[in-house]
């Protein structure tokens, strides 16, 4: 989280745009996530010189270039590990990670957990098309059950990653999800990821209109997006539908959809805490399984947030007693220690 300066002049979005020719494909999910971060930027009050996109492979990567700020067009999964070096010895700038469903959780699935249980004060985009799009339209580490791919002509034995489940797993200190088709909800959601102090993971629906069109279609079509999404509203019980009149509550620790006849049938819905550790654990996994016959919305907004110290702090903290010498370590005593050999 970055402290707004207020002497800064006005910007606007387009003072958040460069001069490079974007190459996404036509009708490409990116194209409006970039417009949502070049439109929320200029009320961060953060100095451009201070705002870092780190990116690694594929094509959501192509960020940096289109955002007139620094940046790093990086290697593929390791976004993160260049990010958690740059704020441990940086910590006053704004860095954003921008990564894919293939880039953080394949390749560099080891490195997206160890920034989050970390906790470096950054912020995650993850863009999810459950597919592979750079490379031209393999399966990946989300794409569903059975699907038929280049890599998978016979359908994927694979079980997907649940991108949220697994930041909850790591310990996130700040977990949501979007869509690229809701800007609206997009932009307040990255605003709320820039104010969390600690590593914010926002997973972000983005369609591929070439590989895997319409993967989320009956979250953003208005025939079906009311009944479909939930949107998580602290404080509030979880209510959806085109009326507004179906609800959630919980029998025991299981989720169960309810019809609301009136102000009295809401008493009993499970109302949205986002501080609550163990409900935001079901809330993310509120998966609808076609297998199953309780058909559940698909959850977005803030699943969960807390407060836990950030490792560039501490480091540099510790650096700083170390300095003063009230450090507990000694260098030269380790280096002289038993576990040295000379070699005759």
């Amino acid at each position: 989280m970055s402290t707004a300066n207020t002497t800064l002049p006005a910007l606007t979005a387009k003072d958040f745009s460069t001069d490079q020719e974007v190459r996404w494909c036509p009708g490409c999910g990116d194209y409006s996530i970039l417009a949502q971060v070049q439109k929320i930027m200029p009320g961060l009050g953060i100095p451009r010189e201070n705002i870092v996109i780190i990116s690694g492979i594929g094509c959501s990567s192509r960020f940096p270039y289109y955002m007139n700020t620094y940046g790093m067009h990086s290697i593929h999964g390791r976004a993160t590990a260049i990010a958690s070096g740059l704020k441990a010895t940086r910590p006053e700038l704004s860095v954003w990670i921008v990564t894919g469903d293939g880039d953080g959780l394949s390749i560099g699935g080891n490195h997206t957990i160890h920034l989050l249980r970390r906790n470096f004060d950054v912020n995650v985009m993850l863009f999810n098309n459950q597919i592979y799009g750079l490379t031209k339209g393999q399966y990946s580490p989300t794409s569903e059950e059975n699907k038929v791919t280049k890599s998978t002509p016979f359908g994927s034995i694979d079980h997907p990653f649940n991108p949220l489940a697994l930041a909850m797993g790591a310990d996130a200190t700040f977990i949501a999800r979007t869509m690229d088709r809701d800007p609206k909800h997009l932009q307040h959601l990255l605003i709320r990821a820039n104010q969390h102090k600690g590593a914010s993971f926002l997973e972000i629906y983005q369609n591929c209109n070439i590989f895997n069109d319409g993967a989320f279609e009956i979250f953003t079509e208005k025939s079906t997006k009311p009944i479909e999404t939930l949107f998580l509203e602290q404080g509030k019980p979880l209510v959806f539908g085109a009326a507004q009149n179906k609800g959630i509550k919980l029998d025991g620790y299981k989720p169960v959809v309810v019809d609301i006849q009136n102000d009295a049938d809401k008493e009993s819905l499970w109302i949205h805490d986002e501080r609550d550790f163990y409900k935001a654990q079901i809330l993310v996994r509120m998966f609808d399984d076609p297998k199953k016959d309780d058909h559940m919305p698909r959850p977005f907004g803030v699943f969960y947030e807390t407060e836990r110290p950030c490792y560039e702090e501490t480091l540099n903290l510790q650096i700083e007693d170390i300095i003063a010498g009230k450090g507990k370590g000694d260098l030269d005593k380790l280096l002289r220690g038993n576990e040295t050999w000379t070699i005759l």
